[in-house]
Parts: structure tokens; sequence; C-alpha cells
């Protein structure tokens, strides 16, 4: 019975494995409704902000913040914002946004290439693989990263911007659906498009504001703001996708597994009934003999 004997061993082990899975499941489930509120909480800020930076970008203002002016495309490098899980073990989440970010720099390369700003670990690594130039990263935000710890990273890519090494700032990220659905996303975040304002919200005419005690001051507090809550939504629309996708592999990991335990048993027993059968006829087999 050392056939028996090993196909005992791999069903322990395949029953341990399910353990593991379907506690990372009852788990994921738990961080995504947390993650979940989290991200709807932010999101009615992160739409009336870029509302009201779309409507400034249309205005006839006289001072025009460098985040609002259009460059000329193709003319300088580009800059990425990437945001991915610091851990595994969530389906195809990570690969996907990793492949429309590798095909975002490849699109950059008659430009010069593209500078990356990083979050998450996995993005980290392959950016690394890759080589590319790679200004700032921040992993282990965790599940619920304060805006405080982000600006940093963040800071490096607007600074550039600024001082007109880019022509332009996409930010990439996982943007949830549906439990079962998250899309990766990619969106000019610099120069601010105003293309973000939907149809009912757009006019004829051309938006203003009156400006105390001056527009500078005012305007560039306003659009760092918009940057980082628009980014912190992105991470927490990403961090919503990992564990809604990290809930969905291991249900499915675990069924796979109850579904090879199945498979094994029905193996082991049969292997069982043969060596049953075949003792039986030996003895038979020597009786008759006798």
């Amino acid at each position: 019975m050392a056939a028996g004997k090993e196909i005992r061993n791999k069903i322990r082990s395949v029953k341990n494995t399910q353990k593991i899975t379907k506690a990372m499941e009852m788990v994921a489930a738990s961080k995504m409704r947390k993650a979940q509120e989290r991200m709807r909480s932010a999101r009615p800020y992160g739409e009336k902000i870029r509302e009201v930076c779309a409507h400034l970008a249309r205005s006839n203002s006289e001072y025009r913040h460098p985040f609002l002016t259009p460059r000329e495309a193709g003319g300088k490098p580009g800059g990425m914002i990437l945001v991915t899980t610091d851990k595994g073990l969530c389906g195809g989440l990570n690969a996907n946004i990793l492949r429309l970010s590798l095909s975002q720099l490849r699109e950059w390369e008659g430009a010069g290439g593209g500078r990356v700003s990083v979050f998450g670990g996995k993005g980290a690594a392959f950016m690394a693989r890759v080589g590319a130039d790679v200004c700032s990263r921040h992993t282990g935000y965790g599940d619920a990263p304060d805006v405080s710890e982000l600006i940093g990273a963040m800071k490096v890519m607007l600074d550039l911007f600024r001082a007109g090494e880019i022509g332009e700032v996409r930010l990439l990220y996982t943007k949830f659906v549906n439990t079962v659905s998250q899309s990766p996303v990619s969106e000019r975040l610099l120069p601010i498009p105003d293309d973000v304002l939907g149809e009912e919200s757009r006019r004829a005419f051309s938006w203003d504001y009156i400006y105390e005690p001056e527009a500078p001051p005012i305007v560039d507090a306003l659009l760092t703001r918009f940057v980082e809550a628009v980014v912190y939504q992105a991470i927490a629309e990403n961090i919503a996708s990992e564990q809604a996708a990290r809930m969905v592999a291991m249900k499915a990991a675990s069924d796979n597994a109850g579904n090879l335990i199945d498979e094994l048993q029905l193996i082991y027993n049969k292997s069982r009934q043969a060596a049953i059968t075949q003792e039986i006829a030996e003895i038979v087999g020597g009786a008759a003999a006798v």
C-alpha cells in the first residue's frame, strides 16, 4: 500500500492548502467591505474637485498655472504614476495594469522615454526588471493609507512637470467596477484636461472665477490638492480591486482544491479496493493449492 500512503499524503497536503485559501478568502471579503467604504467616501470629493479644476482649465483667467497649460505632444518624455499592489495572489490584477504600463512606456520611446513613480511593491519590482527610469517609489502603503504618506512620492513627479522635464503625467491604476470585474485605467493627470466634464456640465461660454486675495497661491494650492485627491482615490480604488480579486481568486483556488481532493479520494479508493481484491485472490489461490 505504498501508493495508497502516497495518495493519503497528497490528500492531506491539499486539504491543508484548502484551509489556507478559505481563510484568505474570508479575510479578503472582510477587507473588501472596508476598502469599498473608503473608496466610496473618496469618490464624491474626487469627482467634485475634478469638476472644479476642469472648469478652471476652461477659464479665461490671466494667470495660467503650469498644470493647466497644454504642451506639444511628443516633444518631451512622459511621466507615469503607476499604482499596483504590494502583495500577490490576486489573479491577473497586477498583470493587466503592468501590461498597460509597458505599452505606455513603449509609446514614449520616440520622445525620449518615460519617468515612473510607483506605488506598490509589485510595480516597483516589475519596473526594476524592465529597466524603467523610476524616479520615486512608495511601497507598503497598507489597507488604509494616509494622504500625508503618499505626498512625497507624487511630489517628485509634480516637480518634474513644473520644471518642464516631462510633457505629461498619466495615472495608471485598476478601477473597481464590481466584485468580479476590475478594469485597468490610464488617464491623463497633467496638464489637466477639460474633457473630464460630462456633457451636462459643459457650457457654450468659458468659466471664470474671482480670487481673493490673488490667484497664484489659491490656484497652486487647489491644483496640488487636486492631484493628491485624484491619486488617493486611485489608490483607494486599487485597494478595493485588490481585495475583490483576491477573494475571487482564493474562492476559485478552494473550489479547485475540493475537486482535486475528490479525484484523489476516488483514486485512493480504487487503489485500496484493488489491493484488497488482490489479497483475497492470493488467499483463495493458496487455499486451493493446499
